[in-house]
């Protein structure tokens, strides 16, 4: 009996920038649909629409209102979605596209940041089984409550792709981006990184917590939990890219992988940096129990995801300690508002921020039973000239702040350290990524 393979395809905004792209990626969506398989595509805005949008509602208000912005930022998918089906339509087969709501993605009614609940993928199944290619606009869904449009926050069509295989059964999800799979640090940064054939759910939550840009948070969290295998390739070439599931049985007969040299047996999977964090530190904290508390649950009241934490020995003249912790940049403003509305309350000194801060990563299941990768990081960092301010660690990750204009170097530092390096520089297809 002939089994039907179900793929969902999604692709980045650099994928279809143009109309020229937008053919390209038609011409892969038919020929994985001649395979036999069903296809069902998810899609971005084009190139810097989404951004555009944001640029021309702050010309018109310093503040629009989150229910319309919604409404407005949407519009970028709905086009790419129409555009690539008219494309699919020349070549001769037919494609629906369908808007997020169509597509029965139920979402929190959180403008900006909502969350899937649940999908109801009526529509899209009937599609399928009338032979149509299904695209879906990717970044949108609409409130369980309200029913108004919702967006699911930058790069979360990642987040719509996985959740929508999940759904729908589908064998496996690819994710088109602008190069030839996972890296084993920026290419950007390190033209000598490596494609990894195949990395965890694990390793790759831990790369895209600390700031690898190839996949969204949410996309692997939820890959991880529904075990939807995710293949990262690059639309601009045929490479077989990177698979991340669930290790696979070591094959003795395998070939090795010509492109990748054997990371799966690395120590450290990748080096993975974030230049979008900030650090606050609250001074003279008195060095009382409870203190610590109240000041989290001062931040966390304000919905601010906090990474690092670092509080000093208490000085025994004063009996007054030094809280540091990181945040997301953008959440600086409200973090110090927050705490300075508390400083007469707790008899702290005094709240320094710093936004000139980079976080640099390594990340290996290999760690956990090898010893001296910490000495081996550190004195690669060392080396490089590169001073850390702070140290957080997990049982498959060991991460640092350092100076921003450090960022850089210590990343290629610690790359060349594990012996990550390739012979040959690693290929960027459309410039800033996705």
């Amino acid at each position: 009996m002939f089994l039907r393979v179900r793929v969902v395809q999604k692709y980045g905004g650099s994928s279809v920038a143009d109309a020229e792209s937008i053919k390209r990626v038609a011409k892969r969506v038919v020929a994985t649909k001649q395979l036999g398989h069903d296809v069902v595509v998810v899609i971005s805005a084009m190139g810097d629409t989404t951004d555009e949008l944001m640029d021309l509602a702050l010309q018109v208000t310093p503040q629009p209102p989150p229910r319309e912005l919604d409404m407005l930022l949407t519009a970028g998918e709905r086009m790419s979605a129409a555009l690539l089906a008219m494309a699919i339509a020349d070549q001769g087969l037919h494609a629906r596209s369908l808007t997020g709501s169509q597509a029965g993605i139920i979402t929190t009614g959180t403008h900006g940041n909502a969350r899937i609940i649940d999908i109801t993928p009526g529509r899209i199944t009937k599609a399928l089984d009338a032979d149509d290619i299904v695209i879906v606009a990717g970044f949108q869904g609409v409130a369980q409550d309200t029913k108004d449009v919702t967006t699911l926050g930058r790069g979360a069509s990642d987040t719509t792709a996985v959740a929508l295989a999940a759904s729908l059964g589908a064998d496996y999800c690819e994710i088109y981006t602008d190069v030839d799979g996972v890296y084993t640090a920026d290419p950007r940064i390190v033209p000598s990184a490596q494609r990894i054939p195949e990395i965890s759910y694990e390793e790759m939550l831990e790369m895209a917590a600390c700031g690898a840009k190839i996949l969204h948070l949410r996309c692997v969290e939820y890959a991880r939990r529904e075990r939807v295998p995710v293949q990262v390739r690059s639309s601009f070439s045929d490479k077989p890219g990177t698979w991340v599931r669930d290790p696979q049985p070591v094959d003795p007969d395998a070939q090795p992988d010509p492109e990748g040299a054997p990371v799966e047996q690395a120590i450290i999977s990748g080096v993975a940096h974030d230049r979008g964090e900030a650090k606050i530190t609250i001074v003279g904290v008195p060095d009382k129990i409870g203190e610590a508390a109240r000041i989290f649950e001062a931040v966390a009241a304000t919905e601010i995801n906090i990474d690092m934490i670092v509080q000093n020995v208490s000085a025994v003249a004063t009996s007054r300690t030094d809280i540091s912790f990181t945040l997301p940049k953008t959440d600086g403003v409200t973090a110090i508002t927050a705490l300075n509305a508390l400083q007469e309350e707790v008899g702290f000194t005094d709240v320094l921020y710093d936004d000139q801060i980079g976080k640099v990563s390594v990340v290996g299941v290999g760690m956990r039973s090898h010893p001296g990768v910490t000495a081996k990081f550190f004195s690669a960092l060392a080396a490089a000239n590169v001073n850390i301010g702070m140290i957080s660690t997990s049982e498959i990750r060991i991460s640092v702040v350092v100076d921003q204009d450090d960022v850089d170097r210590a990343v290629a530092a610690a790359h060349t350290a594990f012996g990550l390096d390739a012979t040959e520089q690693a290929v960027v297809y459309a410039g800033t990524g996705r």
